[in-house]
C-alpha cells in the first residue's frame, strides 16, 4: 500500500513540477506567470465574457488568486473587465484582442506539449489515464472536505 501511495505521490509531484515549469517558461514571453496559463485557457472558451466566481470554479483556485491573476492581466493588457447589469460589482472579464491573440498562442503550445508529453500512449490508454485521474480527483474532493473515515 506504501509503495502505491508513493508512487502516486511522487509522479503526481514530478508531472506538476514540469508541467509548471514548462509554463512559465512559455508564459515569460508575455510577462505573465505560468499560473496565468490556465485563466487564458478557460477565458478563451467564454469570448462572451465570464464572471471571477466562474472562473474560481473551472480553474479549481480560490477568489484571491482569481483576483490577483485578474489583475495582473489587466495591467497588461490582456484583459478588461465590463458591465454586468449595469455594475462593475459583478462584471464579466473578456480578453482583450492582445489576451485573445496571446490565449491561442498559449493554448497551440499547450497542446503541443500534451501531445509530446503523452505521445507514447495509444488513445486507450490515455482515455483510461483520464477518466482514472478524474475518478481520483472526484474522490479526493470528497476526501478532503469529510476527512479520512475512521482512526
Amino acid at each position: 500500500m506504501v509503495d502505491r501511495f508513493e508512487r502516486f505521490s511522487l509522479a503526481i509531484s514530478e508531472i506538476s513540477r514540469h508541467w509548471h515549469k514548462l509554463a512559465s517558461g512559455e508564459m515569460k514571453r508575455y510577462g505573465l506567470r505560468g499560473a496565468h496559463a490556465i485563466y487564458l485557457l478557460a477565458m478563451l472558451r467564454y469570448p462572451e465574457g465570464i464572471s471571477a466566481p466562474k472562473l474560481c470554479e473551472l480553474c479549481c483556485k480560490d477568489k484571491s488568486d482569481v483576483s490577483r491573476m485578474l489583475s495582473i492581466m489587466e495591467e497588461k493588457g490582456y484583459v478588461t473587465k465590463e458591465e454586468n447589469g449595469g455594475s462593475l460589482y459583478r462584471g464579466l472579464f473578456k480578453l482583450t484582442d492582445a489576451g485573445h491573440t496571446v490565449a491561442q498562442e498559449v493554448c497551440g503550445r499547450a497542446s503541443l506539449a500534451v501531445a509530446l508529453a503523452g505521445g507514447d500512449l495509444a488513445p486507450e490508454k490515455r482515455e483510461v489515464l483520464y477518466e482514472a485521474l478524474e475518478s481520483i480527483a472526484a474522490n479526493l474532493r470528497k476526501l478532503s472536505k469529510k476527512g479520512l473515515p475512521g482512526e
